[in-house]
Protein backbone atom coordinates (compact mmCIF):
# COMPACT_ATOMS: atom_id res chain seq x y z
CA UNK A 1 0.00 0.00 0.00
CA UNK A 2 2.71 2.36 0.69
CA UNK A 3 3.91 1.67 -2.90
CA UNK A 4 0.57 2.73 -3.99
CA UNK A 5 0.85 6.26 -2.06
CA UNK A 6 -1.82 5.40 0.58
CA UNK A 7 -0.04 6.36 4.15
CA UNK A 8 0.35 3.37 6.36
CA UNK A 9 0.97 2.55 10.00
CA UNK A 10 2.24 -0.88 11.58
CA UNK A 11 0.01 -1.96 13.69
CA UNK A 12 2.47 -2.16 16.43
CA UNK A 13 2.42 1.77 16.31
CA UNK A 14 -1.21 1.59 17.32
CA UNK A 15 -0.91 -1.26 20.12
CA UNK A 16 2.80 -0.89 21.07
CA UNK A 17 3.60 -4.12 20.87
CA UNK A 18 5.52 -5.72 18.28
CA UNK A 19 4.51 -8.63 16.04
CA UNK A 20 5.71 -11.87 17.46
CA UNK A 21 5.97 -15.73 17.23
CA UNK A 22 6.66 -15.60 13.39
CA UNK A 23 3.46 -13.59 12.79
CA UNK A 24 0.73 -15.60 14.89
CA UNK A 25 0.78 -12.83 17.68
CA UNK A 26 0.39 -9.13 16.24
CA UNK A 27 -3.31 -7.79 16.41
CA UNK A 28 -4.35 -9.45 19.50
CA UNK A 29 -4.04 -6.48 21.94
CA UNK A 30 -6.51 -4.16 23.78
CA UNK A 31 -5.41 -1.06 22.10
CA UNK A 32 -6.89 -2.25 19.19
CA UNK A 33 -9.94 -4.24 19.93
CA UNK A 34 -11.32 -1.17 22.56
CA UNK A 35 -11.31 1.16 19.55
CA UNK A 36 -12.97 -1.04 17.36
CA UNK A 37 -15.28 -1.89 20.29
CA UNK A 38 -16.02 1.32 22.34
CA UNK A 39 -19.79 2.48 22.66
CA UNK A 40 -19.13 5.80 21.57
CA UNK A 41 -21.82 7.73 23.15
CA UNK A 42 -20.80 6.06 26.23
CA UNK A 43 -19.32 8.33 29.01
CA UNK A 44 -17.62 5.54 30.78
CA UNK A 45 -16.43 3.48 27.50
CA UNK A 46 -15.15 7.30 26.14
CA UNK A 47 -13.45 8.13 29.15
CA UNK A 48 -11.40 4.23 29.42
CA UNK A 49 -10.40 5.43 25.81
CA UNK A 50 -8.84 8.65 27.13
CA UNK A 51 -7.02 7.09 30.11
CA UNK A 52 -5.77 4.51 28.10
CA UNK A 53 -5.05 6.47 25.09
CA UNK A 54 -7.34 4.12 22.79
CA UNK A 55 -7.65 5.60 19.28
CA UNK A 56 -10.89 4.81 17.56
CA UNK A 57 -11.05 2.37 14.39
CA UNK A 58 -13.98 2.93 12.47
CA UNK A 59 -13.40 0.95 9.46
CA UNK A 60 -11.86 -2.92 9.32
CA UNK A 61 -10.41 -4.29 5.93
CA UNK A 62 -9.65 -7.65 6.09
CA UNK A 63 -8.25 -10.50 4.16
CA UNK A 64 -8.23 -13.45 5.78
CA UNK A 65 -5.27 -16.31 5.52
CA UNK A 66 -6.40 -18.61 2.66
CA UNK A 67 -7.28 -21.33 4.78
CA UNK A 68 -9.89 -23.32 1.92
CA UNK A 69 -7.24 -22.50 -0.28
CA UNK A 70 -4.72 -24.21 1.59
CA UNK A 71 -7.08 -27.14 2.52
CA UNK A 72 -8.03 -28.17 -1.03
CA UNK A 73 -4.38 -28.21 -1.99
CA UNK A 74 -3.34 -31.81 -3.05
CA UNK A 75 -0.21 -32.07 -1.07
CA UNK A 76 -1.01 -29.77 1.80
CA UNK A 77 0.78 -30.90 4.87
CA UNK A 78 -1.59 -30.58 8.09
CA UNK A 79 1.22 -27.88 9.56
CA UNK A 80 0.85 -25.84 6.59
CA UNK A 81 -3.19 -25.95 6.85
CA UNK A 82 -2.82 -25.29 10.58
CA UNK A 83 -0.58 -22.09 9.85
CA UNK A 84 -3.37 -21.23 7.64
CA UNK A 85 -6.22 -20.62 10.22
CA UNK A 86 -6.46 -16.77 10.78
CA UNK A 87 -7.07 -15.60 14.18
CA UNK A 88 -6.45 -11.77 14.47
CA UNK A 89 -8.41 -11.27 11.46
CA UNK A 90 -11.49 -13.20 12.16
CA UNK A 91 -11.58 -11.43 15.64
CA UNK A 92 -10.88 -7.78 14.15
CA UNK A 93 -14.36 -8.40 11.65
CA UNK A 94 -16.58 -9.57 14.52
CA UNK A 95 -15.32 -6.17 16.74
CA UNK A 96 -16.35 -4.14 14.11
CA UNK A 97 -19.41 -6.00 12.76
CA UNK A 98 -20.55 -6.40 16.31
CA UNK A 99 -20.27 -2.45 16.67
CA UNK A 100 -21.72 -1.84 14.00
CA UNK A 101 -23.43 1.57 15.45
CA UNK A 102 -20.35 3.49 14.41
CA UNK A 103 -17.56 0.72 12.64
CA UNK A 104 -17.78 -0.77 9.56
CA UNK A 105 -16.51 -4.34 8.39
CA UNK A 106 -15.61 -4.64 4.69
CA UNK A 107 -14.80 -8.84 3.92
CA UNK A 108 -15.34 -8.47 0.24
CA UNK A 109 -13.73 -6.69 -2.66
CA UNK A 110 -16.70 -6.72 -4.11
CA UNK A 111 -18.15 -4.30 -2.29
CA UNK A 112 -15.20 -1.73 -1.98
CA UNK A 113 -16.30 0.39 -4.99
CA UNK A 114 -18.95 1.01 -3.72
CA UNK A 115 -18.13 1.78 -0.01
CA UNK A 116 -15.54 4.16 -1.25
CA UNK A 117 -18.28 6.04 -3.07
CA UNK A 118 -20.40 6.08 -0.07
CA UNK A 119 -17.58 7.60 1.91
CA UNK A 120 -16.74 10.52 -0.45
CA UNK A 121 -20.51 11.24 -1.27
CA UNK A 122 -21.19 11.54 2.68
CA UNK A 123 -18.22 13.30 4.41
CA UNK A 124 -16.87 10.10 4.83
CA UNK A 125 -19.53 8.33 6.81
CA UNK A 126 -21.39 5.59 6.27
CA UNK A 127 -25.33 5.29 6.83
CA UNK A 128 -26.93 3.04 9.59
CA UNK A 129 -27.90 1.18 6.88
CA UNK A 130 -24.93 0.38 5.14
CA UNK A 131 -22.91 -0.63 8.76
CA UNK A 132 -25.84 -3.34 9.17
CA UNK A 133 -25.48 -4.68 6.01
CA UNK A 134 -21.92 -4.64 5.98
CA UNK A 135 -21.93 -6.29 9.08
CA UNK A 136 -24.60 -9.42 7.76
CA UNK A 137 -21.91 -9.90 4.96
CA UNK A 138 -19.28 -10.15 7.97
CA UNK A 139 -20.63 -12.14 9.91
CA UNK A 140 -21.81 -14.89 7.56
CA UNK A 141 -18.06 -14.71 5.93
CA UNK A 142 -16.47 -15.56 9.15
CA UNK A 143 -19.29 -18.01 9.68
CA UNK A 144 -18.36 -19.76 6.77
CA UNK A 145 -14.87 -19.46 7.78
CA UNK A 146 -14.87 -21.47 10.65
CA UNK A 147 -17.50 -23.72 9.06
CA UNK A 148 -14.05 -24.55 6.60
CA UNK A 149 -12.21 -25.05 9.82
CA UNK A 150 -14.11 -27.06 11.93
CA UNK A 151 -14.92 -29.46 8.90
CA UNK A 152 -11.67 -30.05 8.24
CA UNK A 153 -10.74 -31.34 11.57
CA UNK A 154 -14.57 -33.05 11.61
CA UNK A 155 -13.28 -35.06 8.34
CA UNK A 156 -10.16 -35.80 10.07
CA UNK A 157 -12.05 -37.84 13.07
CA UNK A 158 -14.93 -39.12 11.68
CA UNK A 159 -18.16 -39.20 8.92
CA UNK A 160 -20.45 -38.50 11.06
CA UNK A 161 -19.74 -35.92 13.67
CA UNK A 162 -21.68 -34.29 16.61
CA UNK A 163 -22.19 -31.21 14.45
CA UNK A 164 -22.92 -31.32 10.90
CA UNK A 165 -21.38 -27.88 9.85
CA UNK A 166 -21.69 -26.95 5.75
CA UNK A 167 -21.78 -23.51 4.11
CA UNK A 168 -23.13 -23.02 0.66
CA UNK A 169 -22.99 -19.61 -1.67
CA UNK A 170 -25.55 -18.34 -3.63
CA UNK A 171 -25.55 -19.06 -7.70
CA UNK A 172 -28.04 -17.72 -9.18
CA UNK A 173 -31.40 -16.87 -8.29
CA UNK A 174 -34.23 -18.71 -10.21
CA UNK A 175 -37.04 -17.69 -11.76
CA UNK A 176 -39.53 -19.90 -8.85
CA UNK A 177 -39.34 -23.12 -7.07
CA UNK A 178 -41.28 -26.09 -7.85
CA UNK A 179 -44.36 -24.34 -8.91
CA UNK A 180 -44.04 -20.93 -9.55
CA UNK A 181 -45.71 -19.31 -6.56
CA UNK A 182 -42.64 -20.42 -4.86
CA UNK A 183 -39.32 -18.24 -4.93
CA UNK A 184 -36.05 -20.08 -4.99
CA UNK A 185 -32.53 -19.70 -5.75
CA UNK A 186 -29.33 -22.23 -6.25
CA UNK A 187 -26.66 -22.42 -4.09
CA UNK A 188 -22.92 -24.29 -4.30
CA UNK A 189 -21.44 -25.88 -1.11
CA UNK A 190 -18.46 -24.20 -0.24
CA UNK A 191 -15.34 -26.48 -0.56
CA UNK A 192 -16.80 -29.07 -2.94
CA UNK A 193 -14.59 -30.11 -5.83
CA UNK A 194 -17.53 -29.85 -8.51
CA UNK A 195 -21.09 -28.90 -7.91
CA UNK A 196 -24.05 -29.71 -10.60
CA UNK A 197 -23.20 -26.44 -12.61
CA UNK A 198 -19.39 -26.47 -12.14
CA UNK A 199 -17.70 -25.26 -15.64
CA UNK A 200 -20.98 -25.51 -17.20
CA UNK A 201 -21.61 -22.47 -19.75
CA UNK A 202 -25.35 -21.62 -21.17
CA UNK A 203 -25.10 -21.17 -24.64
CA UNK A 204 -28.79 -19.72 -25.33
CA UNK A 205 -32.50 -20.39 -23.92
CA UNK A 206 -33.98 -19.40 -21.72
CA UNK A 207 -32.98 -18.94 -17.43
CA UNK A 208 -32.46 -22.28 -15.62
CA UNK A 209 -35.00 -23.14 -13.30
CA UNK A 210 -35.13 -25.72 -10.12
CA UNK A 211 -36.80 -28.25 -11.64
CA UNK A 212 -34.32 -28.10 -14.54
CA UNK A 213 -31.43 -28.20 -12.22
CA UNK A 214 -33.48 -31.39 -10.19
CA UNK A 215 -33.57 -33.24 -13.77
CA UNK A 216 -29.90 -31.99 -14.37
CA UNK A 217 -28.48 -33.38 -11.53
CA UNK A 218 -30.06 -36.58 -11.79
CA UNK A 219 -28.93 -37.20 -15.47
CA UNK A 220 -25.22 -36.18 -14.85
CA UNK A 221 -24.94 -38.87 -11.82
CA UNK A 222 -26.30 -41.43 -13.85
CA UNK A 223 -24.51 -40.30 -17.54
CA UNK A 224 -21.01 -40.71 -14.94
CA UNK A 225 -21.97 -44.55 -15.08
CA UNK A 226 -20.71 -44.50 -18.51
CA UNK A 227 -16.94 -44.41 -20.66
CA UNK A 228 -18.67 -44.66 -23.85
CA UNK A 229 -21.37 -42.55 -25.75
CA UNK A 230 -24.05 -42.35 -23.93
CA UNK A 231 -27.50 -40.44 -23.80
CA UNK A 232 -29.69 -39.74 -20.55
CA UNK A 233 -33.20 -38.10 -20.77
CA UNK A 234 -34.83 -37.40 -17.44
CA UNK A 235 -38.28 -36.76 -16.30
CA UNK A 236 -39.42 -35.56 -13.61
CA UNK A 237 -36.07 -36.62 -12.12
CA UNK A 238 -36.23 -40.09 -13.54
CA UNK A 239 -34.94 -41.50 -16.34
CA UNK A 240 -37.64 -42.11 -19.14
CA UNK A 241 -34.59 -43.10 -21.81
CA UNK A 242 -31.08 -44.04 -21.29
CA UNK A 243 -29.00 -45.77 -24.03
CA UNK A 244 -25.05 -46.34 -24.97
CA UNK A 245 -24.25 -46.99 -28.64
CA UNK A 246 -21.00 -46.46 -31.20
CA UNK A 247 -22.12 -42.74 -32.07
CA UNK A 248 -23.93 -39.78 -29.99
CA UNK A 249 -26.66 -39.84 -32.52
CA UNK A 250 -27.13 -43.42 -32.37
CA UNK A 251 -27.02 -43.38 -28.12
CA UNK A 252 -29.91 -40.38 -28.66
CA UNK A 253 -32.32 -42.29 -31.09
CA UNK A 254 -32.07 -45.35 -28.97
CA UNK A 255 -32.94 -43.74 -25.65
CA UNK A 256 -35.12 -41.49 -27.00
CA UNK A 257 -37.30 -44.18 -28.35
CA UNK A 258 -38.04 -45.64 -25.13
CA UNK A 259 -40.71 -43.30 -24.56
CA UNK A 260 -41.01 -40.90 -26.82
CA UNK A 261 -43.97 -39.43 -24.95
CA UNK A 262 -42.56 -39.07 -22.04
CA UNK A 263 -39.23 -37.46 -23.21
CA UNK A 264 -41.74 -34.87 -24.43
CA UNK A 265 -40.35 -31.56 -22.37
CA UNK A 266 -37.62 -33.45 -21.20
CA UNK A 267 -33.57 -32.90 -19.94
CA UNK A 268 -31.24 -34.85 -22.67
CA UNK A 269 -27.98 -35.29 -21.31
CA UNK A 270 -24.67 -36.60 -23.50
CA UNK A 271 -21.27 -37.53 -22.28
CA UNK A 272 -20.41 -36.57 -26.15
CA UNK A 273 -20.30 -33.30 -28.46
CA UNK A 274 -23.43 -32.10 -30.50
CA UNK A 275 -22.69 -31.87 -34.57
CA UNK A 276 -24.87 -30.68 -36.87
CA UNK A 277 -26.48 -34.44 -37.40
CA UNK A 278 -27.00 -34.59 -34.11
CA UNK A 279 -28.24 -31.02 -33.93
CA UNK A 280 -30.95 -31.71 -35.85
CA UNK A 281 -32.18 -35.07 -34.98
CA UNK A 282 -32.49 -32.45 -31.05
CA UNK A 283 -34.38 -29.97 -33.13
CA UNK A 284 -37.04 -32.42 -33.78
CA UNK A 285 -38.33 -32.38 -30.34
CA UNK A 286 -39.20 -30.70 -27.82
CA UNK A 287 -35.88 -30.10 -25.32
CA UNK A 288 -36.11 -28.26 -22.48
CA UNK A 289 -32.45 -28.96 -21.47
CA UNK A 290 -29.49 -29.74 -23.40
CA UNK A 291 -26.63 -30.50 -21.73
CA UNK A 292 -23.39 -31.98 -23.85
CA UNK A 293 -19.74 -31.88 -24.31
CA UNK A 294 -19.44 -28.95 -26.49
CA UNK A 295 -20.86 -27.83 -29.79
CA UNK A 296 -19.98 -27.87 -33.17
CA UNK A 297 -20.93 -23.68 -34.99
CA UNK A 298 -23.22 -25.55 -37.45
CA UNK A 299 -25.24 -27.23 -34.43
CA UNK A 300 -25.55 -24.37 -32.36
CA UNK A 301 -27.10 -22.59 -35.50
CA UNK A 302 -29.26 -24.76 -35.67
CA UNK A 303 -30.14 -25.24 -32.12
CA UNK A 304 -30.84 -21.32 -32.23
CA UNK A 305 -33.64 -21.89 -33.87
CA UNK A 306 -35.25 -22.96 -30.71
CA UNK A 307 -34.95 -20.75 -28.22
CA UNK A 308 -36.64 -21.77 -25.35
CA UNK A 309 -34.29 -24.89 -25.35
CA UNK A 310 -31.89 -24.32 -22.58
CA UNK A 311 -28.27 -25.55 -23.91
CA UNK A 312 -25.72 -26.01 -21.51
CA UNK A 313 -22.16 -26.67 -22.55
CA UNK A 314 -20.11 -28.97 -20.28
CA UNK A 315 -16.11 -28.28 -20.01
CA UNK A 316 -16.19 -29.72 -16.22
CA UNK A 317 -13.64 -33.00 -16.35
CA UNK A 318 -13.12 -33.31 -12.56
CA UNK A 319 -14.95 -35.88 -11.00
CA UNK A 320 -17.54 -35.02 -7.82
CA UNK A 321 -16.15 -36.30 -4.77
CA UNK A 322 -18.30 -39.09 -3.87
CA UNK A 323 -17.19 -39.55 -0.53
CA UNK A 324 -18.91 -36.18 0.32
CA UNK A 325 -22.09 -37.62 2.23
CA UNK A 326 -25.60 -37.30 0.53
CA UNK A 327 -27.85 -35.25 2.90
CA UNK A 328 -31.47 -34.64 2.31
CA UNK A 329 -33.55 -32.48 4.13
CA UNK A 330 -35.94 -32.74 6.65
CA UNK A 331 -38.62 -30.68 8.20
CA UNK A 332 -36.37 -29.10 10.98
CA UNK A 333 -33.32 -31.39 10.13
CA UNK A 334 -30.72 -33.13 8.04
CA UNK A 335 -30.87 -36.87 7.07
CA UNK A 336 -27.11 -38.11 5.97
CA UNK A 337 -26.03 -41.26 4.85
CA UNK A 338 -23.22 -42.29 2.97
CA UNK A 339 -23.60 -41.94 -1.22
CA UNK A 340 -24.83 -44.97 -3.25
CA UNK A 341 -22.07 -44.84 -5.73
CA UNK A 342 -20.30 -47.94 -6.19
CA UNK A 343 -21.65 -50.69 -8.47
CA UNK A 344 -21.26 -54.67 -8.05
CA UNK A 345 -18.66 -56.50 -9.97
CA UNK A 346 -19.75 -59.55 -11.80
CA UNK A 347 -17.37 -61.79 -9.53
CA UNK A 348 -19.28 -60.51 -6.58
CA UNK A 349 -22.62 -61.71 -8.18
CA UNK A 350 -24.51 -64.97 -7.73
CA UNK A 351 -26.30 -66.80 -10.74
CA UNK A 352 -28.87 -68.89 -8.89
CA UNK A 353 -30.72 -70.26 -11.96
CA UNK A 354 -29.70 -73.22 -13.94
CA UNK A 355 -28.62 -71.65 -17.31
CA UNK A 356 -25.91 -68.84 -16.29
CA UNK A 357 -26.31 -65.80 -18.46
CA UNK A 358 -24.59 -65.97 -21.72
CA UNK A 359 -22.29 -62.62 -22.37
CA UNK A 360 -24.09 -60.98 -23.89
CA UNK A 361 -26.85 -61.10 -21.33
CA UNK A 362 -24.22 -60.12 -19.06
CA UNK A 363 -23.63 -56.91 -20.48
CA UNK A 364 -27.04 -56.27 -20.87
CA UNK A 365 -27.57 -56.68 -17.45
CA UNK A 366 -25.03 -55.00 -15.98
CA UNK A 367 -26.16 -51.94 -18.24
CA UNK A 368 -29.89 -52.76 -17.06
CA UNK A 369 -28.25 -52.81 -13.37
CA UNK A 370 -26.45 -49.21 -13.54
CA UNK A 371 -29.40 -47.62 -15.23
CA UNK A 372 -31.79 -48.81 -12.27
CA UNK A 373 -29.69 -47.25 -9.77
CA UNK A 374 -30.93 -43.84 -10.83
CA UNK A 375 -34.39 -44.95 -11.05
CA UNK A 376 -36.89 -44.07 -7.75
CA UNK A 377 -38.11 -46.61 -6.09
CA UNK A 378 -39.80 -49.07 -6.96
CA UNK A 379 -37.71 -49.45 -10.05
CA UNK A 380 -37.39 -51.98 -13.27
CA UNK A 381 -35.81 -51.75 -15.74
CA UNK A 382 -36.01 -52.95 -19.09
CA UNK A 383 -33.27 -52.91 -21.51
CA UNK A 384 -32.12 -54.25 -24.70
CA UNK A 385 -29.08 -53.66 -26.79
CA UNK A 386 -27.64 -51.31 -24.38
CA UNK A 387 -30.61 -49.25 -24.02
CA UNK A 388 -33.55 -48.90 -22.10
CA UNK A 389 -37.07 -49.87 -23.98
CA UNK A 390 -39.16 -50.11 -20.61
CA UNK A 391 -38.55 -47.99 -17.27
CA UNK A 392 -40.79 -48.31 -14.19
CA UNK A 393 -40.73 -45.75 -11.35
CA UNK A 394 -42.11 -44.96 -8.58
CA UNK A 395 -44.66 -46.82 -8.00
CA UNK A 396 -45.78 -48.47 -4.32
CA UNK A 397 -45.68 -52.17 -5.77
CA UNK A 398 -43.09 -53.69 -7.34
CA UNK A 399 -45.38 -55.80 -9.70
CA UNK A 400 -47.11 -52.47 -10.87
CA UNK A 401 -43.63 -50.82 -11.83
CA UNK A 402 -43.03 -54.19 -13.93
CA UNK A 403 -46.48 -53.72 -15.19
CA UNK A 404 -45.43 -50.13 -16.09
CA UNK A 405 -42.19 -51.02 -17.80
CA UNK A 406 -44.04 -53.37 -20.24
CA UNK A 407 -46.68 -50.90 -20.97
CA UNK A 408 -43.52 -48.68 -21.76
CA UNK A 409 -41.66 -51.68 -23.89
CA UNK A 410 -43.45 -49.98 -27.03
CA UNK A 411 -41.35 -52.52 -29.39
CA UNK A 412 -41.55 -56.08 -26.75
CA UNK A 413 -39.27 -57.43 -24.93
CA UNK A 414 -38.52 -60.14 -26.71
CA UNK A 415 -35.07 -61.35 -25.82
CA UNK A 416 -34.96 -57.87 -22.78
CA UNK A 417 -33.37 -58.52 -19.76
CA UNK A 418 -34.87 -57.01 -16.86
CA UNK A 419 -33.40 -55.40 -13.56
CA UNK A 420 -34.85 -54.43 -10.28
CA UNK A 421 -33.49 -52.32 -7.77
CA UNK A 422 -34.72 -54.07 -4.82
CA UNK A 423 -35.68 -57.82 -4.50
CA UNK A 424 -39.05 -59.23 -5.56
CA UNK A 425 -41.43 -60.10 -2.52
CA UNK A 426 -42.92 -62.63 -4.86
CA UNK A 427 -43.14 -64.08 -8.33
CA UNK A 428 -45.63 -62.52 -9.93
CA UNK A 429 -43.28 -59.55 -11.24
CA UNK A 430 -40.35 -61.97 -12.86
CA UNK A 431 -43.26 -63.95 -13.95
CA UNK A 432 -45.06 -61.05 -16.19
CA UNK A 433 -42.35 -60.22 -17.56
CA UNK A 434 -40.68 -63.76 -18.37
CA UNK A 435 -43.83 -64.54 -20.23
CA UNK A 436 -43.26 -61.13 -22.43
CA UNK A 437 -40.52 -62.60 -23.54
CA UNK A 438 -37.44 -61.10 -20.83
CA UNK A 439 -34.90 -64.01 -20.72
CA UNK A 440 -32.25 -63.09 -17.80
CA UNK A 441 -33.25 -60.87 -14.45
CA UNK A 442 -31.16 -59.46 -12.16
CA UNK A 443 -31.86 -58.24 -8.60
CA UNK A 444 -30.76 -58.51 -4.93
CA UNK A 445 -32.36 -61.14 -3.66
CA UNK A 446 -33.04 -61.34 -0.17
CA UNK A 447 -36.82 -62.03 0.13
CA UNK A 448 -38.19 -65.32 2.03
CA UNK A 449 -39.79 -66.11 -1.00
CA UNK A 450 -36.58 -66.12 -3.44
CA UNK A 451 -36.82 -69.94 -3.98
CA UNK A 452 -40.47 -69.43 -5.23
CA UNK A 453 -38.95 -66.40 -8.28
CA UNK A 454 -35.67 -68.55 -9.05
CA UNK A 455 -38.28 -71.90 -9.51
CA UNK A 456 -40.48 -69.34 -11.92
CA UNK A 457 -37.44 -68.41 -13.92
CA UNK A 458 -36.09 -72.19 -14.46
CA UNK A 459 -39.58 -73.14 -15.28
CA UNK A 460 -39.13 -70.43 -18.65
CA UNK A 461 -35.54 -71.37 -19.26
CA UNK A 462 -34.18 -68.00 -17.99
CA UNK A 463 -31.58 -66.90 -16.24
CA UNK A 464 -31.27 -64.68 -12.85
CA UNK A 465 -28.64 -62.96 -11.28
CA UNK A 466 -28.26 -62.26 -7.60
CA UNK A 467 -26.14 -59.20 -6.89
CA UNK A 468 -27.13 -59.40 -2.67
CA UNK A 469 -26.90 -55.53 -2.32
CA UNK A 470 -30.02 -53.13 -3.28
CA UNK A 471 -30.10 -49.91 -4.73
CA UNK A 472 -33.33 -48.06 -2.91
CA UNK A 473 -33.60 -44.17 -4.28
CA UNK A 474 -36.33 -42.10 -2.88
Amino acid sequence: MTEAGIPVRPISDLTGFPEIMDGRVKTLHPNLYAGLLAVRDNPEHLQAADDHGVEFVDLVCVNLYPFERTAARRGAGDDEVIENIDIGGPAMIRAAAKNNAYAAAVVSPVAYDAVLAELRESECRLSPNTRESLAAEAFAYTARYDTAIARWFQEKREDFPPLFVRAYEKVLELPYGENPHQRAAYYEQVGARTHVLSMVSQLGGKPISFNNLLDLDAGRLLLSEFQIPACVIIKHNNPCGVACAATALEAYKNAFACDPQSAFGGTVCLNKGVDAELARALSEQFIEVLFARGYDDAALQILAEKPNTRILDDRERRMPNMIEPHVRQVVGGLLVQDRDFSLEERSDMQVVTERRPTEAEWQQLSFAWKVCKHVKSNGIVIARDLASVGIGAGQMSRVDSVRLALEKARDGVHNAVMASDAYFPFSDGPQLALEAGVTAIIQPGGSVRDHLTVEAVDEAGAAMVFTSRRHFLH
